[in-house]
């Protein structure tokens, strides 16, 4: 096992894979990435499933069956997913078993199409749970306003949930008090609150490639000083956020009873600006309980050359809460770039969706 990856580890933090494809499932890549690099969990994305249709030929058999069945593009689309993701599920399900239902995990969206949708978001959610059939799934769903009130239902069902595209901290507070809302209403119907868990998905790079354009156009000396602080100070602030929420006694009441609290995952994790350190998103933003989705080159750089020095998160929220003053002293609107970001985030998503299923619908019509 990789020195670096393990003393990530061992600082508290879970590493999971933000990438799969059924090529890397049956060469038993992921499985290595288990024992070598201490995976313990991924997550996808229509983008994710877009690149690997698009490559190579592992999925034509299950594509020439689905097109000779005649069934329409959006059911061939879950059904080829679902097969990946339940696969994946199975591969993950000791490490579900041995650290008592808290990682082993495996995230499937929703149709990113339904992302202001709460009624359609609740039935795909239901929909998706029932397809993959697997205890150590977690149903990704966005946090837009109308995102909030489908979280708490869906938990509520007893339904683990990543929760996505989170970038601001006065949205996080709402996906928070989503996720107690959505305990409260397991518990009263009755779910067993130690299986279900939650994460919540907290967008990191995206932060800085949006707030540096904008201080690189305001130009000045002060401003250019601030190019790469945004993101990690947003993560940490974030973490501070869920410290607080996590020792209320509104929680204390839940905890007893079982219930887990919801993890922060550092998400686009993966660095935008080749003058960063390419491991930094990593190495700055460790603090127990938390989770890092790596794409593969992050993952990589980390097991390489990281420098995992113990918990870089605690002690750092007055330089945080300076760093934000400063951003807005300078110019930078961060609730317009927050914002932005998440209606870019959803964009791009439905972009990805739809490339998607064009894709396969070529190779329905080559394949039939």
């Amino acid at each position: 096992m990789n020195n670096a990856l393990k003393a990530l580890s061992e600082a508290g933090v879970s590493v999971w894979l933000d990438d799969i494809s059924r090529e890397r499932l049956r060469t038993g890549n992921l499985a290595e990435l288990m024992s070598t690099h201490n995976v313990v969990g991924v997550t996808s994305n229509p983008t994710i499933f877009d690149k690997a249709l698009a490559e190579g030929d592992a999925y034509d058999e299950q594509v020439h069956d689905l097109a000779v069945r005649g069934v329409s593009v959006d059911e061939a689309v879950r059904l080829l997913t679902a097969y990946d993701i339940r696969w994946a599920a199975d591969t993950l399900r000791p490490v579900y078993d041995s650290t008592d239902r808290v990682d082993g995990r495996v995230s499937l969206e929703v149709d990113p199409r339904l992302a202001r949708e709460t009624e359609r978001t609740v039935a795909e959610a239901k929909a998706l749970w029932w397809l993959v059939d697997r205890p150590n799934l977690m149903i990704k769903i966005p946090a837009t306003a109308e995102g909030l009130p489908a979280i708490t239902r869906v938990l509520g069902m007893g339904i683990s949930v990543n929760v996505t595209l989170i970038f601001s901290l006065e949205r996080y507070r709402q996906v928070m008090d989503a996720y107690l809302e959505g305990m409260e209403l397991a518990r009263t119907n009755g779910h067993d609150l130690s299986r279900i868990q939650s994460v919540a998905s907290f967008f990191v790079s995206r932060v800085d490639s949006e707030v540096d354009k904008r201080l690189k156009a305001i130009g000045t000396d002060e401003a250019k000083a601030l190019v790469g602080t945004a993101a990690v100070a947003n993560a940490r602030l974030a973490y501070q956020a869920y410290e607080e929420v996590f020792s209320s006694k509104e929680w204390e009441a839940l905890a007893a009873r079982g219930a887990a609290p919801q993890r922060p995952l550092w998400a686009s994790t993966g660095v935008k600006d080749p003058a960063f350190e390419d491991t930094r998103y990593v190495t700055e933003l460790v603090a127990r309980n938390t989770v890092n989705t790596m794409p593969q080159a992050t993952l990589d750089a980390t097991a390489d050359h990281g420098e995992i020095t113990g918990n870089t998160v605690l002690g750092t929220y007055q330089a945080a809460q300076a760093d934000f003053a400063a951003l807005e002293n300078a110019g930078v609107n961060l609730t317009e770039v927050f914002a932005l970001l998440e209606e870019e985030g959803v964009t791009k998503f439905v972009d990805s969706w739809e490339s998607l299923l064009k894709g396969l619908s070529a190779k329905l019509d080559a394949l039939s």
